[in-house]
């Protein structure tokens, strides 16, 4: 179990290097003090531009990437490979550890961004598989109502509802891990939720019911 426990820990130090706060700092401004004070891709496009963000995204998505690339079947001196523990749920708990750690980053005061991008990057070497179905319901909830914090979270939970359609029970692991992560994204989004629901939120693109967009 010590395996698994530094493991999860790495994973979340990795996901505690925030692309917006990090690239930010460079250029001598904090991100939360812009915009909607979200440190994550969307608000650094909003307010610092396409180049910025690019950059954001590529760390943020690449984080979540490496760690499930390396920690499983890394063999730490004086830790080893503890042969007890499932190769297949590390590689599930180190990609939920990389995303909380982009959530709430020890390195920058547990404030950071809300975990989509990161969640691709584990996605894209966990489970490629689900990010069609996932990329479909961003789009169309996306152009149906024009908030991405929606279409964010209806991704995720789109993702979970493929895994139960075309894999159930064989995919036990990977539905509790999408489950997991599509939870924690609407958590992480819990306040574009109530804002939405409140009427005060501004439509991010023209949606096809109509509406004023930011």
């Amino acid at each position: 179990m010590l395996e698994l426990g530094l493991k999860i820990f790495i994973s979340y130090l990795i996901g505690s290097i925030n692309g917006a706060l990090f690239l930010g700092s460079l250029k001598g401004i904090d991100i939360r003090q812009h915009g909607s004070g979200n440190a994550g891709g969307t608000n650094a496009l909003r307010t610092q531009g396409k180049v910025f963000a690019l950059c954001v995204m590529l760390i943020d998505i690449g984080k979540g990437v490496i760690p499930i690339l390396l920690l499983p079947v890394l063999e730490i001196p004086g830790v080893g490979l503890d042969e007890q523990v499932s190769r297949e749920w590390l590689t599930y708990a180190c990609g939920l550890a990389v995303v909380v750690g982009h959530c709430y980053p020890i390195w920058f005061g547990f404030s950071g961004g809300k975990g989509a991008a990161t969640a691709v990057g584990v996605l894209a070497i966990t489970a490629p598989v689900l990010l069609l179905p996932g990329l479909a319901a961003w789009v169309l909830v996306l152009k149906l109502f024009g908030f991405v914090g929606m279409a964010t979270i209806s991704a995720g939970f789109a993702m979970s509802l493929y895994v139960v359609i075309t894999g159930w029970p064989e995919q036990i692991p990977l539905f509790c891990f999408s489950l997991a992560m599509a939870l924690f994204v609407l958590y992480t989004h819990r306040s574009n939720v109530r804002k939405v629901l409140a009427g005060e939120c501004k439509h991010d693109v023209a949606p096809w019911f109509g509406g004023q967009t930011k």
